[in-house]
């Protein structure tokens, strides 16, 4: 994923694919 300079809003966060999806994005940026 090309995350540079990108933002990204994440609801429901706190758990399933919320979670899953927030840690990817903190992973890759």
């Amino acid at each position: 994923m090309h995350l540079k300079d990108k933002v990204a809003v994440i609801t429901g966060s706190t758990r399933g694919i919320g979670k899953a999806i927030a840690l990817e994005f903190a992973q890759h940026g």
